[in-house]
């Protein structure tokens, strides 16, 4: 569920600026569900991936967590701050961290 509340912000991004430059509105859709069909598909690759390498699936995991944290402190958090919008940017933070966690506790 939190990869497809993801999507929808994705396919907007990509879908209104080639909106913006003057594709037709089906072109631009089109592309904007092009950019979120990878997913499932590497989604099933992944799955079956993890079925192979389980020895090595918590190192893995701590890595790719330890990945995203690092560039979240690193990059988005000052850019965020630095635009006049911390407000809105702390707020964003703290509904979307909610969000997962309801989803996290809710789904098991």
């Amino acid at each position: 569920m939190g990869i497809g509340i993801q999507n929808f912000p994705e396919g907007a991004a990509v879908s209104i600026p080639l909106r913006g430059v003057g594709l037709s509105r089906l072109k631009s859709f089109w592309y904007g569900q092009m950019s979120g069909m990878v997913e499932p598909l590497a989604g099933v690759a992944g799955a079956l991936a993890i079925i192979t390498m389980m020895p090595i699936l918590p190192y893995a995991l701590s890595f790719a967590a330890g990945a995203m944290i690092y560039v979240v402190v690193e990059e988005l958090i000052p850019e965020a701050q630095s635009s006049g919008n911390s407000d809105y940017a702390t707020t964003g933070t703290m509904l979307g961290f909610a969000v997962m966690m309801f989803l996290d506790v809710g789904l098991g």
